[in-house]
Parts: C-alpha cells; sequence; structure tokens
C-alpha cells in the first residue's frame, strides 16, 4: 500500500488527540448474536469496538496501521483485543474468520481507489460466507470551502473530492455512486445518510451502507448459471 494510502506518521501524531464521531446503528446488528466474531478494521483507539462491546458483542478484534492508536486503544479498553496491522491491508487472520465487520471512516484516509479495492478484497476474505459489512465514510460535500480544496488538489493527486489538510494529511471523499462499485462483489443490504463531524469539528454528510457477501460464490462467466441466468424471460 502506497505511503499515502497509510500515513502512519501522521496517525501516531494525532493519535492522543483525535476524536472520531461515526455512529454506530445498532438495528443492523440486531441480526448478530452476542458471541459473533466482529472485527474493526481500521479500530483507531477502540471507540467503535468499545460501543460495541458495551451492547453485549464479546468476540471482538480491532485491527490498525498506527502503532500509537492501538496503544492507545489497549489504554483505555484492556479487556478488548487490538493488533497492529505490520502489512496492511493484509491482516493476520484465516479465511472467513468473521461473522462481521466495521470500516469506519477507513476509506476516506486511503486516497487511491486501487488501494481501496485491495481492502475490501481482504475483508471479503476475512468474511464468512452470508457475513456482513457495514461501512461509515464521507460523501462528497458541496460546501464551498470543500469544493475549493477539491478543485485545489484534484490535479495533483488524481482524484477530485481528494484533499490536503493543514496537517499534511490526505483525505478522500466519495460520490455516492463510488460506494456501489467498490462493494459490487456483496449483497447490498440496506444504506443510510447520516451527519456527522469530521476531526476538525466541521459538520459533513455522510454514508452508512450494509452489505453482505454472498453464500453462495458467484458462478464464472461462461457457466451453464450464468448462461441459463441471462435466458430471455428469466427472472
Amino acid at each position: 500500500m502506497p505511503d499515502v494510502d497509510s500515513q502512519i506518521p501522521y496517525w501516531d501524531s494525532a493519535a492522543a488527540t483525535k476524536t472520531f464521531t461515526h455512529p454506530l446503528h445498532m438495528p443492523w446488528l440486531d441480526g448478530l448474536g452476542t458471541h459473533a466474531a466482529i472485527l474493526d478494521y481500521g479500530c483507531g483507539y477502540g471507540r467503535t469496538l468499545h460501543a460495541l462491546n458495551q451492547q453485549g458483542f464479546d468476540h471482538l478484534t480491532g485491527v490498525d496501521t498506527s502503532p500509537a492508536m492501538i496503544e492507545r486503544a489497549r489504554h483505555l479498553h484492556p479487556a478488548l483485543r487490538f493488533t497492529v496491522l505490520d502489512t496492511p491491508p493484509r491482516s493476520p487472520y484465516p479465511d472467513a474468520a468473521f461473522d462481521a465487520a466495521v470500516l469506519f471512516a477507513v476509506l476516506t484516509c486511503i486516497p487511491d481507489e486501487g488501494a481501496q479495492h485491495r481492502l475490501i478484497a481482504e475483508l471479503r476474505r476475512l468474511l464468512k460466507p452470508g457475513g456482513t459489512l457495514f461501512v461509515s465514510d464521507f460523501l462528497v460535500q458541496d460546501d464551498a470551502r470543500n469544493r475549493e480544496r477539491y478543485e485545489r488538489d484534484a490535479a495533483r493527486h488524481g482524484t477530485y473530492g481528494v484533499f490536503e489538510t493543514d496537517e499534511g494529511a490526505v483525505f478522500r471523499h466519495h460520490p455516492r455512486s463510488w460506494f456501489a462499485s467498490l462493494l459490487h462483489d456483496f449483497e447490498p443490504v440496506d444504506t443510510r445518510d447520516i451527519t456527522v463531524n469530521t476531526m476538525g469539528g466541521h459538520e459533513s454528510t455522510g454514508i452508512q451502507l450494509l452489505v453482505r457477501k454472498p453464500a453462495q460464490p458467484s458462478p464464472e462467466p461462461g457457466s451453464g448459471l450464468v448462461e441459463e441466468a441471462e435466458r430471455p424471460g428469466r427472472s
């Protein structure tokens, strides 16, 4: 993963001061038993994992690329399990190890499209068939302040919605259509818009998506299943 897509020095320096605000929408977790194995990828200082634990979930794992964030998480929540990712997006867990995963405000920290696709592929590997992925992130904003940042940095980074902060970090806000493309290997379950504060205290529009890993593998192109499904008159 390119340095701009992990930014470990920035997150280590920010670990003690930043506050994350994306909310858990608990009705989306109603189908999970309290012993479900849940992964928080990009867990930061453990806020979301702690919230899950407060709801009774007891098989929780948090991973992050920032050693300082993990150190803070372990200090705040010593009863929970946190691991530093040494070679992101790859994690040390076996295939189909988790019933669910949460990915909160992580894609905004990964400007490159290829790096985002590799992360989603890793999460798909880690989920059991039928497992759910809960994504929460930022949409492209329409206010003057953000438009100026997008336009200023689009040429440098090659994508409208990518911008640099005064602290030297690089973030990305996404058009709504991007999530459908990124998550095309999953089955959509639900989506909702949210209002959330950024780390700088600015109110922004976000999106939350609940998707499911198919219970059965997708048929290969050219297989009889695909051909049968594509015949006229089939529904």
